[in-house]
């Protein structure tokens, strides 16, 4: 394996760090709206989106942490790879692979909550327009 192996996850890793920083501040962006909301009335669907939102952070913070970890590995690789520890750099590019496949697991996992949670909407809004 060469040095030019690793660097190329850097483009990507980069992207979806990028990606995931956007989707956080969607989801702060929601949680202000939906605290807003709260102050003027109280709704069991606001209690429902307040808990879809909590498990989403959680897997936010968990995807990003996964995702800052494959990058650091990713950079420790090419630096053993520069030092000529070929088997340093493998396993640490390799373990930089797992750690980021382990985020985009949990990115999928965010966005099926996602989607529950405009469902969620969704139905209020039908049920709201029944009336």
């Amino acid at each position: 394996m060469t040095l030019t192996t690793p660097a190329l996850l850097f483009p990507a890793i980069s992207l979806l760090l990028l990606a995931y920083t956007n989707r956080f501040l969607t989801l702060a962006q929601l949680i202000r709206k939906l605290a807003d909301e709260e102050r003027s009335q109280h709704h069991e669907i606001k209690t429902r989106q307040i808990h879809l939102l909590r498990q989403r952070i959680g897997l936010t913070k968990t995807m990003q942490v996964a995702g800052v970890l494959s990058f650091l590995l990713c950079t420790l690789s090419m630096f053993a790879l520069f030092l000529q520890l070929a088997l340093v750099g493998m396993v640490l590019f390799g373990a930089s692979l797992l750690s980021l496949s382990l985020s985009l697991v949990y990115s999928l996992w965010e966005v099926t909550i996602s989607t529950n949670a405009l469902n969620v909407q969704l139905q209020d809004i039908e049920d709201n327009a029944g009336r």
